[in-house]
């Protein structure tokens, strides 16, 4: 049966129709981009196909090999001319073929504190806003194989961004704390608090199947000013959601988006490309999900 489900912390009305799941699928999928090693400007290498760094983690001169992680500028900016700001990108290691959920864990801890110190770097010299995010595979927006991570700096706060804090101050709560509390009446948790380990669950109202939130609900409400201690948390549950969902459906591309939330905590989104929301969609403004989020999450916590 279908029905309509309302989230309160992303605005959005989603339609939950499971039964649109049976339906055939004869169109074919984009193919994989045809990139090959000794020609990726992300390779170690291959430094000077790329604008010149502006910052890296690990030994070596700027712009030659020896880098863990390494940040430049991206070739083909949204920013620019009448759009002040920054477009960079953050190269997660070396490896061309090794995404965030098969990073090991000192690695992928310095990959995302070197995008949240490039987020603050921006906002420390003026811009208003930082959106940050990984796009991997092509149907999540990546043109590029190797994975990396981007970061958008921009002089004005976009009007997403907006809303959902005007949500918070209508609410006057914790939208994300209210979140969490759904998914654990609902059965929706993913991964519990622990060790090393922040919340992850499925909204009860996901706009996509397997969409998963991550929070560390003791950190504070920007993403740019996260200490260690509360993004590396975040950072090993993210992973570890995506190597679940990897486990659930094989290799498929997804984002990774982190939110920064004024009266609340900030947090990261996973969205699991499986699919592509057309014309109705887009018509109406509802999104329809085929999963259930409490099906998405038990099948992700189901260890076979």
């Amino acid at each position: 049966m279908s029905e309509l489900r309302h989230d309160a912390l992303s605005g959005r009305t989603v339609l939950v129709a499971p039964g649109r799941a049976a339906r055939p699928h004869t169109a074919p999928l984009p193919t994989a981009s045809d990139a090959r090693r000794d020609d990726c400007a992300f390779c170690p290498g291959n430094e000077h196909e790329t604008p010149p760094e502006v910052a890296r983690v690990g030994p070596g001169a700027p712009d030659t090999p020896g880098w863990r992680v390494r940040v430049v500028p991206n070739k083909y900016p949204l920013t620019g001319g009448a759009v002040p700001g920054a477009h960079e990108v953050v190269v997660l290691s070396p490896a061309h073929d090794v995404d965030l959920a098969a990073l090991d864990t000192e690695q992928a801890r310095a990959a995302m504190r070197a995008l949240r110190d490039r987020a603050a770097f921006h906002l420390d010299a003026g811009l208003a806003h930082v959106s940050a995010f990984v796009n991997h595979g092509r149907l999540a927006g990546a043109s590029l194989e190797h994975p990396h991570a981007q970061l958008v700096a921009l002089a004005l706060t976009p009007p997403a961004v907006l809303a959902e804090a005007e949500r918070f101050r209508v609410e006057g709560c914790d939208l994300v704390a209210v979140s969490l509390d759904e998914a654990h009446a609902h059965g929706l948790v993913v991964a519990a608090h622990g060790p090393g380990r922040a919340p992850a669950w499925c909204p009860w109202a996901a706009a996509t199947p397997y969409e998963t939130l991550v929070a560390h609900l003791d950190a504070g409400d920007d993403f740019a000013r996260a200490t260690d201690a509360e993004l590396d948390p975040v950072t090993n549950s993210i992973a570890d959601v995506l190597r679940r969902v990897a486990r659930a459906l094989g290799p498929v591309p997804y984002n990774v988006v982190f939110h920064s939330t004024p009266g609340g905590h900030w947090y990261a989104r996973i969205t699991v490309r499986t699919f592509v929301h057309a014309g109705f969609e887009m018509e109406a403004g509802i999104l329809v999900n085929t999963v259930p989020g409490e099906d998405a999450a038990a099948r992700l916590c189901d260890p076979s």
